[in-house]
């Protein structure tokens, strides 16, 4: 089972040719495919605001409308958020912080048992015992 995270996405929505052949990959491997609903969030937040709405296309909303209808999605059910403010508050005593929207799919992605596949190895490499793929 594996979930995709934002970044992910955003790449299948540009177009990106890699994205495109793991996608293939995951689909002939009759993978479970999953989205956490923060993912959600940051595309809808990413399409609405002020800033990018000048570089925003027609053909982008309708790849995310896409996207929503195909995959399944992860929700933050309270077991999730539970591990989310565990989470949160050892990246803060560690002094490691990172975005919240990343500490939330770090937990549903962990309270799923799911592989999280982004290229934002970065920030999701600080929460312990999230199981990461990278492309």
């Amino acid at each position: 089972m594996v979930c995709l995270d934002t970044s992910f996405l955003i790449d299948v929505i540009k177009g990106n040719e890699k994205v495109k052949e793991l996608e293939r990959e995951l689909d002939e491997n009759n993978e479970d495919i999953n989205i956490a609903s923060p993912s959600i969030m940051e595309l809808i937040k990413g399409i609405k605001l002020k800033e990018n709405l000048p570089y925003i296309k027609e053909t982008e909303k309708e790849k995310i409308k896409d996207i929503l209808s195909n995959f399944n999605i992860l929700e933050l059910d309270k077991n999730s958020a539970i591990l989310a403010g565990e989470i949160e508050a050892e990246l803060i005593n560690n002094g490691l912080m990172i975005d919240i929207e990343d500490i939330m799919i770090g937990a549903i992605s962990i309270n799923n048992d799911e592989v999280l596949l982004t290229r934002n190895v970065k920030h999701f490499e600080k929460i312990n015992g999230l199981k990461i793929e990278s492309y």
